[in-house]
């Protein structure tokens, strides 16, 4: 065997490994940075006062509840939307449009992924926002609503590609042979061709809901920026702030090293923890399905 082959070959398998290994040590670098800037923040301001559910760091009211809880509302209310339209929309692309009109839709939607969000925000300030107010009759239309329709809007592109992608991977023979033994096309994509891609299509899931927990300028745009705890049944048709327009509005206002500046960052440490979180459980349950196929199959 030729010696350069085998040099090349281990150059190569080295610097794959290099670049796997760096997307770790850069998160676990990102981590620690967090912890440096965030962690004083318990040091400067009792827990108690950070769990408050005041936010106005003016007075020192560094109350973190609000913005939490404006987050999970306006990601929440993506979610619920995004899901279902983005699952079905690639149901449709993969499984049931006709092939020329999925030459066209899949390139459509990976456009529309491509649109910069500050972009769709101008949208939702100059129609979303108004209709919306008009429509229900609300004081305002910059609105936790406004925000959730708005990252369902850019989740869904996500949703649609990655889930598209799983969907057209499953081999065509699971569709015929559920078709062969009676099967409808409806409980072929229900019952073989979906449980086949559950784990791209929980991937899918993930990532446009990540994308829409860490969306900034949009949300900051359209959602009134009210630090105001959502505690009541319409808290989705009032104001709302999240973490991330919090983050994007003041911290190029603070000096650097005070207070409110290690609060901003003990924020963006509870964002980092949240979104571990979303994907840590999502990864353990695309393991337990695949183990469970693999139990299966053996």
């Amino acid at each position: 065997m030729d010696k350069s082959l085998d040099w090349r070959e281990y150059v190569i398998t080295r610097a794959i490994k290099a670049s796997g290994y760096s997307a770790i040590l850069f998160v676990g670098l990102i981590f620690i940075f967090l912890l440096r800037e965030g962690l004083p923040a318990l040091a400067d301001v009792p827990p108690g006062d950070l769990l408050s559910t005041r936010w106005y760091p003016i007075e020192n009211y560094f109350g973190i509840l609000p913005l939490l809880s404006g987050s999970l509302v306006v990601t929440l209310g993506a979610a619920l939307i995004a899901m279902p339209l983005g699952l079905g929309s690639a149901i449709f692309i993969a499984e049931i449009a006709p092939r020329w009109l999925r030459e066209i839709l899949k390139p459509l939607v990976e456009l529309l992924g491509g649109l910069p969000s500050v972009v769709l925000g101008f949208l939702g300030i100059l129609v979303l926002s108004p209709n919306l107010r008009t429509l229900l009759d609300l004081p305002t239309g910059l609105t936790a609503l406004a925000g959730s329709l708005l990252l369902a809007a850019i989740a869904i592109p996500t949703i649609v590609s990655i889930a598209e992608d799983a969907l057209d991977s499953v081999p065509q023979s699971y569709r015929e042979g559920a078709l062969a033994v009676g099967a409808t096309r409806w409980q072929t994509i229900w019952r073989v061709t979906l449980p086949a891609a559950r784990s791209g299509v929980l991937t899918a899931i993930m990532l446009g809901i990540g994308r829409a927990l860490g969306e900034t300028m949009a949300v900051m745009m359209v959602t009134g920026n009210a630090p105001v705890i959502a505690t009541r049944w319409n808290s989705l048709f009032m104001p709302a702030r999240t973490m991330t327009a919090t983050i994007a509005a003041e911290m190029g206002e603070v000096a650097n090293a005070s207070t409110h500046y290690h609060v901003l960052f003990f924020i963006g440490l509870v964002l980092f923890l949240i979104s571990l979180a979303v994907n840590v459980a999502a990864s353990s349950v695309v393991f337990r399905q695949k183990k469970r196929a693999e139990r299966i199959l053996s």
